[in-house]
C-alpha cells in the first residue's frame, strides 16, 4: 500500500519523535532535551526541509509549558501585515481594522512562539521583537498600551545571520538574544541514516523499492532534504501499480538521478526512440535490454506500456 502523504508534523511524544540513526542527530536530540525545560531562546539552523519546525514543536512538547505552540513564517507574510499579525492591533488602527485583535505573541502567552525564517523579518520589526524579548511586553499597533507576556521564543533560519548583520540587514543585538543556544540540523545528503529514514517514511507494510530506485535515491542531492524525500516517496507510492516502486514511479526530477546511461542519455521526448533502438539491438531480448538500460524487467515492461513501444510483427 502507498505511504500516507507526509505531514512533517511531530508525534505527541516530543523529542522522541525526532528519529534518526545518525550520531549528529543523537547529539542534537540530547542537547535539545536538556534545553527544553529552560526559558532560553534557541536558534535552529539548517537548510530548507531539514525539520526545523518539527524540532521546535518537539522542544515545546518537552518543555512543560502549558500554553500553545504558535508558529509564524516571517517570509510568508507581507511586510505591511506582519507587524499587526505578530503584535495585534487596536480597533481602527488601520484601514480594515474594525475591531481589536490579539497578535500571535499574545496567543503564545504561557507557551512557545516559533519564528521561522527569522532572517527575513524587516528591520523595524526586529526592534519591536527585541523589546518583547528583553522586557516581556507587547504593544499592539495603534495603541500606547503594553501587555505583559510570558513566552519562550524559538527561531529558525536557513541563512547565515552573521552575514546579514554585516550587511546591515539584521540587528546584532537581536541575534545575541535569539542565539542564546543554537542547534544545527544536518542536510539529508550528509546524514548516515538515509536508508533508515526511507524505511521509516515508507512505513511497515509499505511498498518495496527496486534496485534502480534505491540507486536513484542515493544519487540525488536532496536540496529539499527530508521534506523532499517524504514528498517523493508519497508520490511514488501513490502512482505505483504494484507492491514495488519502480523508476517510472518516481517524480520526473528524480528519474534523472538513476544509474548513468551506457550510451548518451536522451531527452524525455526521445525516450521511446531510445527504448525501441535498444530493444532492436538486443533482438527484443527483454533481459538484455534491461541490463543495458540499467533497469529491471518489471520497469522495462512498465516503460514499454507507458511509451507504447511494441515488438513489430
Amino acid at each position: 500500500r502507498p505511504p500516507a502523504p507526509p505531514t512533517m508534523q511531530p508525534a505527541a511524544s516530543g523529542l522522541d519523535a525526532i528519529g534518526g540513526n545518525d550520531a549528529r542527530i543523537d547529539r542534537m536530540r540530547a542537547v535539545a532535551r536538556r534545553l527544553a525545560p529552560s526559558t532560553l531562546p534557541i536558534l535552529l539552523q539548517g537548510e530548507t526541509g531539514t525539520g526545523k519546525e518539527v524540532l521546535a514543536a518537539a522542544i515545546h512538547a518537552a518543555s512543560g509549558r502549558q500554553g500553545r505552540f504558535i508558529a509564524i513564517n516571517c517570509a510568508a507574510i507581507p511586510e505591511g501585515l506582519i507587524e499587526a499579525e505578530l503584535f495585534g492591533h487596536a480597533a481602527g488602527a488601520f484601514s480594515g481594522a474594525g475591531k481589536a485583535r490579539r497578535g500571535l505573541v499574545e496567543e503564545a502567552d504561557g507557551g512557545t512562539l516559533f519564528l521561522d525564517e527569522i532572517g527575513d523579518m524587516p528591520l523595524a520589526l526586529q526592534t519591536r521583537l527585541l523589546r518583547v524579548l528583553s522586557e516581556k511586553v507587547v504593544q499592539p499597533v495603534g495603541t500606547s498600551d503594553t501587555r505583559t507576556v510570558d513566552i519562550r521564543v524559538l527561531s529558525a533560519t536557513n541563512r547565515n545571520l552573521s552575514e546579514l548583520v554585516s550587511a546591515g540587514r539584521f540587528r546584532q543585538d537581536l541575534l545575541y538574544r535569539l542565539n542564546a543556544a543554537a542547534l544545527d540540523l544536518p542536510p539529508l545528503r550528509d546524514r548516515a541514516d538515509f536508508d533508515w529514514l526511507v524505511a521509516r517514511l515508507l512505513g511497515p507494510g509499505g511498498p518495496r523499492l527496486s534496485t534502480e530506485v534505491k540507486q536513484a535515491l542515493r544519487r540525488h542531492d536532496w536540496p529539499g532534504n527530508i521534506r523532499e524525500l517524504a514528498n517523493a516517496l508519497a508520490y511514488a507510492g501513490a502512482v505505483a501499480d504494484s507492491g514495488e516502486i519502480g523508476l517510472d514511479d518516481l517524480p520526473p526530477s528524480l528519474v534523472q538521478a538513476a544509474a548513468p546511461c551506457d550510451a548518451p542519455c536522451f531527452a524525455p521526448e526521445d525516450e521511446a526512440q531510445r527504448l525501441y533502438a535498444t530493444l532492436t539491438d538486443t533482438g527484443w531480448n527483454i533481459s538484455a535490454a534491461s541490463r543495458r538500460l540499467g533497469v529491471d524487467r518489471t520497469t522495462m515492461h512498465r516503460r514499454m506500456r507507458r511509451l507504447g513501444v511494441m515488438r513489430p510483427h
